[in-house]
């Protein structure tokens, strides 16, 4: 960039253009919270008109501006209100510049940072900047927590010459379009107040309504009654969700998540199809899933390094947000896949006696559950026999989570697979014969088992046994219910954390504005 010329100008555009990429991105971790630098380069590409915050738009001699004091400079007002004014804001003593401190780029090279007192005295010019534009009315606003360690004044707010009000309490009308117009919908459907009053407010309300901008759109959309959902009957589906003549069809995840996790939740994801698309974490458990399905087959064999080289045949496939956690999963992948291979080849471990029969076994069952006809369709991992002839189910796991073994004794999807034997479902796989279950267990390949277990080598494995009562009938029969009365009634607890829904969800407070 020193020496000038073409080559010189071409630097000064590409130091340029970094610097821009660097603000664009701090400005969309500011305005979404962050969601991954591959996101933020995917949505920059995407852009047909680079964006830009900064530009200078066409202001209605009307509006109230808002800006930064530096933006102010050289403008003046009637009324000038100084937000914000906190000791820690303004002055706001962090060094200035961005990642490449750009802002240190001079003439004769980098210049030396500004010193604290420097930067108190720039400070201090901004601030008599921002107060000196007002003609006639300055406010300077600023909060005082009842705390010490607490938001304090500016120390800025003493050199005005003026001594501070304090106020308290909430403000006497709202301070937001929005909060304007809610006030004035609950008082136009207020029953304890005048009749005087709420056409008052239906009037102020019809008033915003009929703003509009240079193209015609509303400027307060809200105010207008079209968009109070509110007023609205409930929508409701002329076509049935299932036919009530026919069994109703269910898998052992969506039992556990209509009977124990959240109806709503099942509703929305399984028969609306609204749920997010595949995570990198299932395409995790998908790939894993097929080198287990390969081994026990025996089309693979059970060797590490084989597994490791099918495993990197497929793995840029799978979208991460960087590629030090792309390295990441991996290495935990190989984890996985080694304490499968300890535990498929171990004589001594907790398989000890059962032969595989069969891998990714398809199975579909109809049964009785109460007085309803549930048909129970998906695929069991691995199915054993054990050393009294007894059908063993084997459900591999992948996530980071792991019921507690009160929940595994009454697992719903792997109570559903020893239905599913009791009902014929792994028959073939055993000469035709019809075997008892011996139970069934999660394999945990994420999470290494407990000392006492053989310790962090070998995967984590939480056994179910035979079943027994009729618990697992009864809650067949409470989600079919569910599913024929079309009963979606939301769960909250630790599922709703992942959940696509809670922005629209009634029993979630970000949710709850959207539906009531």
């Amino acid at each position: 960039a020193r020496r000038g010329g073409a080559a010189g100008r071409n630097a000064d555009r590409d130091l340029d253009a970094v610097c821009a990429l660097f603000a664009t991105a701090a400005r969309a971790e500011e305005r979404t919270g962050g969601r991954g630098a591959l996101n933020f380069l995917e949505e920059v590409e995407a852009q047909d008109i680079a964006a830009d915050t900064l530009t200078r738009r066409a202001v209605r001699p009307d509006a109230v501006r808002l800006m930064t004091a530096h933006r102010s400079k050289g403008l003046e007002w009637r009324l000038v209100v100084v937000a914000g004014v906190q000791e820690g804001l303004w002055p706001d003593l962090r060094r200035r510049g961005s990642l490449l401190e750009a802002d240190r780029i001079g003439r004769d090279g980098l210049s030396e940072p500004l010193t604290p007192g420097a930067l108190l005295s720039e400070e201090r010019r901004l601030f008599y900047v921002a107060a000196t534009r007002a003609r006639e009315r300055l406010v300077v606003t600023a909060v005082k927590a009842p705390a010490d360690d607490g938001d304090q004044p500016s120390r800025f707010l003493t050199e005005l010459g003026v001594e501070p009000k304090d106020i308290t309490g909430r403000p006497r009308r709202p301070l937001s379009v929005a909060a304007l117009v809610a006030e004035l919908r609950a008082t136009t459907v207020d029953p304890r107040v005048s009749d005087t009053l709420r056409e008052a407010a239906a009037r102020r309300l019809a008033r915003l309504a009929a703003l509009g901008d240079e193209d015609g759109r509303p400027l307060v959309p809200s105010a207008h009654p079209y968009r109070w959902w509110g007023m609205y009957e409930p929508t409701e589906s002329k076509v049935p969700l299932r036919d009530r003549d026919k069994p109703v069809v269910l898998s052992g995840s969506a039992l556990d998540q209509l009977a124990n996790t959240c109806a709503l939740q099942w509703f929305l994801g399984r028969e609306v199809k609204a749920d997010a698309p595949a995570t990198a974490a299932q395409g995790f458990g998908n790939v894993v899933h097929v080198l287990a399905d390969e081994v026990a087959s025996g089309r693979t064999p059970a060797d590490l390094d084989v597994l490791m080289e099918r495993l990197d045949s497929v793995w840029n496939a799978l979208a991460f947000d960087a590629p030090w956690k792309s390295a990441q999963e991996k290495e935990h992948a190989r984890v996985a896949l080694e304490r499968f291979l300890k535990w498929h080849v171990d004589p001594n471990g907790a398989r000890a006696g059962r032969t595989p029969v069969a891998s990714e076994h398809d199975f579909d069952v109809t049964l009785e559950a109460g007085s309803y006809e549930v048909r129970i369709r998906g695929s069991m991992d691995r199915v054993e026999q054990d050393t009294e002839g007894r059908a063993y189910v084997v459900d591999f796991k992948t996530g980071k989570q792991a019921p507690s073994a009160a929940d595994v004794a009454h697992h719903p999807q792997l109570a559903v697979y020893q239905l599913a034997v009791r009902e014929g479902a792994v028959d073939e796989a055993f000469d035709g014969e019809r075997p008892d279950s011996g139970g069934a267990e999660l394999v945990q390949l994420r999470q290494g088992a407990p000392k006492k277990d053989g310790g962090d080598t070998l995967p984590k494995v939480q056994a179910q046994q035979p079943l027994s009562g009729e618990w697992i009938g009864d809650l067949l029969a409470t989600a079919a219910g569910k599913v024929l009365d079309e009963r979606f009634t939301p769960t909250t607890g630790q599922h709703c954390t992942h959940c696509a829904f809670r922005a629209s969800c009634s029993a979630r407070s970000e949710g709850r504005h959207v539906v009531e």
